[in-house]
């Protein structure tokens, strides 16, 4: 019995320990993140470092410059949606290589958002003019969609 409770104690302790180290590699992965945040979700922590995610918005800075009637191109996305986690290593860099300015805005850090922009389902892509959503993709859609959605409503060609 005596040593069942040792091995026991063992076990514990080892778990305890991963969680320290856990916690300690999360806290030092969310500092200066772009969400102002301290307490991130999981699935947004593994996020923070890959290139495709890293022109993030805050709901203060979306509503301002949504509002303010400048054109905004934002891309709703879920850091646990299947479909996001494929179509941002593919539009993320359509939008870079052909110059938009689209900010990423993700609802599972913000989920008040989910009402306010009348999001249905992740992914979305909205572009708004004058304070108004002009035109939308709303679900996964194929690079050429993509590409003919800036087109028709940021590159002009």
């Amino acid at each position: 019995m005596k040593k069942i409770l040792i091995f026991g104690g063992v076990i514990v302790l080892i778990f305890a320990a991963i969680a320290l180290i856990t916690n300690m590699q999360n806290a030092s992965k969310t500092e200066d993140n772009p969400y102002g945040k301290d307490d991130l979700d999981q699935s947004t922590i593994d996020l923070l470092d890959d290139e495709n995610y890293q022109n993030q918005i805050v709901p203060e800075d979306l509503e301002e410059r949504i509002s303010s009637g400048e054109p905004t191109t934002v891309y709703f996305f879920s850091p646990e949606c299947q479909y996001c986690l494929e179509t941002t290593p593919m539009l993320a860099p359509l939008a870079e290589e052909m110059d938009v300015d689209m900010v990423q805005h993700n609802l599972i850090e913000f989920q008040d958002s989910w009402n306010k922009y009348g999001i249905q389902s992740t992914p979305t892509l909205i572009h708004y003019e004058d304070g108004e959503a002009v035109d939308g993709i709303v679900g996964a859609a194929t690079e050429e969609d993509y590409r003919a959605f800036f087109e028709r409503n940021v590159t002009g060609e």
